[in-house]
């Protein structure tokens, strides 16, 4: 019995590993230099900030965050908590066309005069209207605060921060039916991330967390092989 059990874990993890490895979906995620040119109360500013934009997918959509490593402008007078609300735009190449509109939460504490304004995490719901690859590339920034509006643009034509093979609902791949942004809703929606449907991040952390879902199912399979192999001894005895 010990032997059986062997010989069907390993035929699970033979069998199991390259099914779970091809339903990996595509992804190419990389953090992009942006140089941005701030047009602000007090006059034109600029700074350059890596940008990072991530996706999980969240029902019959995909979750993106875009993410800023450094500030890109600063205040000559200080923003109480709560002053300052971020937005930006995120450009939709590739299979999909137009635009996606992020926006985040308010600077949760006070930012000092002439400090770099560190820019929250911006998110939004993309939402394909045809299946296919799709780029994701940082656009204009706004921030406003005080009652005053900067504009930050980026100068460098940067390249896209990600690609994605994404999926239509009812796997459509038709036209996107007219020109502008594809289906976006920003971060007040209540779309939940569906289980274990997050795509490749970069980091380790994210590599260990691919490993362990790889482990999983080979475990899985391995019991059910283990159980199928006992029934069917069990039938052989019988007879």
């Amino acid at each position: 019995m010990r032997y059986q059990k062997r010989t069907a874990l390993a035929l699970a993890a033979a069998v199991a590993g390259p099914v779970v490895l091809m339903a990996a979906p595509a992804a190419h995620a990389t953090v992009v230099d942006v140089d941005y040119q701030c047009q602000t109360p007090i006059g034109p500013k600029g700074a350059v900030s890596p940008i990072d934009i991530k996706a999980v997918k969240s029902g019959g959509g995909y979750r993106l965050t875009m993410s800023f490593q450094k500030g890109v402008s600063s205040s000559p007078v200080e923003l109480g908590k709560g002053a300052m609300n971020p937005s930006a735009l995120i450009k939709v190449g590739g299979a999909g066309e137009g635009t996606v509109s992020v926006s985040g939460a308010s600077n949760a504490a006070a930012i000092p005069a002439n400090t770099p304004i560190k820019i929250s995490d911006l998110s939004a719901t993309y939402t394909p209207k045809k299946s296919g690859k799709v780029t994701f590339t940082a656009g204009v920034l706004t921030i406003k605060a005080l009652g005053t509006t900067t504009t930050c643009t980026p100068k460098n034509n940067p390249r896209p921060s990600l690609e994605l093979d994404v999926t239509a609902a009812g796997g459509g791949s038709g036209s996107n039916g007219g020109s502008g942004s594809d289906g976006g809703s920003g971060p007040n929606s209540q779309a939940t991330p569906s289980g274990g449907d997050e795509l490749p991040r970069t980091g380790p952390l994210d590599s260990a967390t691919a490993l362990g879902t790889l482990g999983g199912t080979v475990l899985l399979s391995g019991a059910a092989g283990v159980l199928w192999l006992t029934r069917r001894g069990g039938r052989r005895t019988a007879g």
